[in-house]
């Protein structure tokens, strides 16, 4: 069988800017992306179905019998069974949402259909990804070790708590760490660094190669990506991979994505001082939206970055490519290519600057930023 992870449109919509650069599948929530979370029920590779400019970095593969798969949807077993399970030229169902199809070709409507009854998980805002993500890495972690031993904590200066829900992968460096799972599962990846003074609160899980600096406090339901470099206090906030916040400063209720940097002494406010729920800019009606949350922090596209001393308002996004400093509050909205004049308003940060940065940013961590990777942030650019 042949599966493909579909983009909606509306979806995909609703969960930019982070959207921009990826297909919706490749969002990271819990341990894992949704695309990999697939891969492992279904035990096999996936191909995507996406933006026509994303398509040469993420394939769509065809063939005479295919699974298209909601790329917003989190797997669970009784889901794959009943995927697995679809006749030909057949969708299934939750509601008014597509959540799988079986069919030669892309297509939007199906005479065949059939209801799933499940509960699910599905990806439709930008805020699901932090509200949910200590339920996700539960259910990672439950899946990732099921039948697989810990490397065992030899440092005698750490302590633990529920070692049970410790999982510690082949190569990880750490010393006098508080590793705290009494409210849910630590997940530590491969290679990774705790320095001295950590404290770690579960749900939490920190991805291959990435490093939590010293006196770090990494507080429940936060997920730190592959490649990552952290410090200060990140509480409840996803990061999805190849990005650093690195110093004292808070981070809370916000998702960031990838060749994301945050300066020294860097904070976002994710509480209004009045209690009231958060407004966030919607990339699908084009204002601001209520979002029934009383705790929303920042949103932050691909390849941007801030500087020393930045201040992020509560429920701010930022787009693709921007360069933010100043010593005000930042507007709620900075739009993608944004380069900060320094009194709260931006000019045009211009593709051939950014695509100079984008390729100094990949080399140091030993990537190429090729003629793939700028045509995507061309792509971007001439839509703003």
């Amino acid at each position: 069988m042949n599966f493909i992870l579909f983009d909606e449109i509306q979806i995909r919509q609703s969960l930019l800017p982070l959207t921009f650069t990826r297909p919706v599948s490749e969002i990271r929530i819990g341990i894992q992306t949704i695309s990999e979370k697939w891969q492992a029920y279904l035990q096999s590779e996936v191909s995507f179905d996406t933006q026509d400019y994303l398509q040469t970095k993420y394939p769509l593969i065809l063939t005479e019998d295919n699974i298209f798969i909601n790329g917003a949807v989190c797997p669970t077993k009784t889901l794959v069974e009943a995927i697995q399970e679809l006749a030909p030229e057949t969708a299934l169902l939750q509601g008014e949402t597509i959540l799988a199809y079986r069919s030669k070709e892309t297509k939007n409507t199906f005479e065949n259909t059939v209801t799933f009854e499940g509960s699910l998980r599905i990806i439709r805002h930008a805020i699901d990804i932090y509200t949910h993500n200590g339920e996700q890495i539960i259910s990672d972690f439950e899946r990732i070790t099921q039948g697989r031993t810990s490397q065992p904590i030899s440092d005698r200066f750490t302590a633990f708590y529920n070692e049970s829900q410790i999982f510690i992968e082949e190569g990880v460096d750490l010393k006098s760490v508080v590793l705290d799972a009494t409210h849910g599962p630590i997940y530590i990846g491969k290679d990774v660094s705790l320095s001295i003074g950590a404290l770690i609160q579960g749900p939490f899980a920190i991805c291959e190669k990435s490093v939590v600096n010293m006196g770090a406090k990494m507080r429940r339901n936060t997920t730190i990506g592959p490649h990552c470099k952290v410090g200060g206090e990140i509480s409840n906030s996803v990061i999805f991979g190849n990005s650093n916040k690195g110093h004292e400063g808070f981070m809370g209720n916000s998702v960031i994505g990838e060749w994301c940097n945050w300066g020294a002494d860097t904070n976002n406010s994710n509480l209004k001082n009045d209690y009231s729920k958060v407004e966030l800019w919607s990339y699908v009606s084009n204002r601001y939206e209520n979002t029934g949350s009383q705790f929303v922090g920042l949103i932050m596209g691909d390849h941007s970055k801030c500087g020393i001393n930045t201040m992020f308002n509560t429920g701010t996004v930022v787009g693709v490519n921007c360069n933010i400093f100043g010593a005000d509050f930042q507007p709620k909205h900075i739009p993608s290519f944004s380069w900060s004049n320094g009194n709260g308003t931006f000019k045009t940060y211009h593709l051939r600057k950014a695509n100079q940065v984008a390729r100094a940013v990949l080399e140091r961590r030993g990537k190429e930023f090729d003629a793939v990777e700028e045509q995507i942030l061309k792509a971007i650019f001439e839509m703003i």
